[in-house]
């Protein structure tokens, strides 16, 4: 195949593009459970015969920056997978995130049985056991407390789905019919992806389409590179702490040298007994984020756009923990306060491009319980965009490693016994300056039935930072309303009993503020 023209580049990246897009219309189209149909929490992404990524959705980007690490060790336990098999993985020490999030891996062939690439995608499912609904639980000490763990297994062969793994995976949460529907969602999502690479290949050829795809991760690394060298050499430092307990360290130094940059996060403190330990593909997913983000955001996001970034994070820590620390808040916290980190650091070396802190946190709310009449609710709630130097922040929306969408009010009224009390915006929590970061929102849910509640959340105590003169943003705040009206202030983190009647309200933190006011 010819080396490909500025056109051909150009519609062949779009449309590989276009296919991790089909495949994350499919899974909401497809999915049972309102955290994925709704809120459209899940990912998916198109990969080369190496496992090297070529193409992602615009989608989550703690699951796309993690999504080559379960794809790698689906290869690293399986070899090259046969077209028509499937491998399933959640395990964060191999190659997952958090144990709700299950990510599926398909090999597609053409006719001739060549394989072409594999198609993945990956889901948050509402409930995976453990110790709390929603498989997050606050108090967890070790990941067997977080749910059920898998390695790289094959769930699905030329003949479909094995029943025997699903089986499996839905036994162990509180709403199996649910996880069997979203399953299902996601070989849906797979089976759409394999058409359209196959109708690719069908054009190109085998050859053609493999070398498309490298034309395409070379081009972005051209891009990636470009922009880098234009960041001032040196090394910048930067540290912040999550709340937990006197506060718990990530310490970050950012070299930049001439097309590369090393982050390296030593100093940071040692893994926790508590659920906020990030696995390194997180820690390597958030550093992926701010990097694309402050380089060029527009080259097409595949492996090529990272060949120039290094990233090292000590074993034993609260960023690369070992087994069995927990980590299902390293996924949805910890990665926030990564981001927060990074650009603190690149902030020096380039104030013009960098926004104030936004809200720093997922404001992860969790609502369920087994028994005769089992459920799970799950949502991230948006918050406040730290100003920028060009525009002030936006209001009630998701930031950093996050992407949902909110579950509207009918929908939560509909599948759960809840019923919503509040939901509008906090105003004048956004950090005041030249461009103000946006303000939070408040959302107030009341439990129709006892049940269980849990908090994973940040930036309670320390307020989302304003630069270049610019204030902090409010913290967040949560609550339970009693049921005889008396109100109960949570800390950041925990797991409670919720009484029929009682109330939860979240008030998400504001971003930080850009510039003096005035100024």
């Amino acid at each position: 195949m010819a080396e490909l023209s500025a056109v051909e580049l150009e519609v062949f990246r779009h449309a590989l593009a276009g296919v991790a897009d089909e495949m994350g219309v499919a899974l909401r189209r497809a999915a049972y459970s309102p955290n994925i149909k709704e809120r459209a929490d899940c990912s998916a992404a198109v990969f080369d015969p190496d496992g090297d990524m070529v193409a992602q959705a615009e989608h989550i980007p703690v699951h796309l920056g993690a999504m080559p690490a379960s794809v790698r060790a689906a290869l690293d336990t399986y070899g090259a997978l046969s077209p028509g098999q499937q491998v399933c993985v959640n395990d964060p020490y191999l190659g997952g995130t958090h144990l709700p999030d299950l990510t599926i891996v398909a090999a597609v062939g053409d006719d001739d049985g060549r394989l072409l690439g594999y198609v993945a995608n990956r889901a948050h499912h509402a409930d995976v056991g453990g110790a709390a609904p929603g498989s997050m639980p606050a108090n967890a000490t070790d990941i067997a407390m977080e749910g059920v763990r898998i390695p790289p297994v094959l769930i699905a062969d030329a003949d479909g789905e094995r029943g025997d793994i699903v089986r499996l995976i839905a036994a162990n949460s509180r709403t199996p019919a649910e996880r069997r529907g979203d399953l299902r969602a996601q070989f849906a999502a797979n089976h759409v992806g394999g058409v359209r690479l196959r109708e690719l290949a069908s054009r190109l050829g085998a050859s053609g389409l493999g070398e498309a795809m490298r034309a395409v991760c070379d081009y972005s690394d051209r891009r990636v590179r470009a922009a880098t060298g234009e960041i001032p050499d040196g090394t910048y430092h930067s540290a912040d702490v999550l709340e937990i307990g006197d506060g718990v360290a990530i310490r970050a130094a950012v070299t930049v040298d001439g097309d590369e940059v090393t982050i390296d996060f030593d100093g940071s403190d040692p893994q926790i007994p508590v659920n906020c330990n990030a696995v390194f593909a997180v820690t390597l997913s958030s550093s992926m984020f701010v990097f694309r983000m402050l380089t060029d955001p527009g080259a097409p996001p595949n492996a090529g756009c990272y060949r120039a970034l290094h990233v090292r994070a000590p074993e034993g820590t609260v960023v690369n923990p070992r087994f069995p620390a927990p980590t299902a808040a390293g996924n949805v916290e910890t990665s926030q306060r990564i981001v927060d980190v990074l650009l603190g650091a690149f902030a020096q070396a380039m104030p013009e491009r960098v926004p104030a802190a936004s809200q720093g946190t997922m404001n992860n709310l969790l609502i369920g319980s087994g028994g005769d009449n089992p459920f799970s609710y799950y949502e991230t709630l948006a918050g406040g965009e730290g100003g920028t130097p060009w525009r002030p922040g936006m209001s009630a929306v998701h930031t950093g490693m996050t992407n949902t969408q909110n579950t509207p009010a009918e929908a939560v009224e509909l599948d759960y016994p809840l019923r919503v009390w509040r939901y509008d915006l906090r105003p004048s929590s956004g950090g005041r300056g030249r461009n103000p970061g946006g303000d939070g929102l408040v959302r107030e849910i009341e439990a129709l039935t006892d049940c269980t509640l849990t908090v994973q959340s940040e930036r309670r105590e320390r307020a989302p930072w304003g630069i270049a003169g610019g204030a902090d943003g409010t913290p967040g705040r949560n609550v339970i309303v009693r049921s005889d009206g008396s109100e109960e202030t949570l800390s950041s983190k925990g797991t409670w009993s919720l009484r029929r009647g009682e109330r939860v309200r979240v008030e998400t933190p504001g971003g930080g503020g850009w510039g003096r006011a005035g100024g």
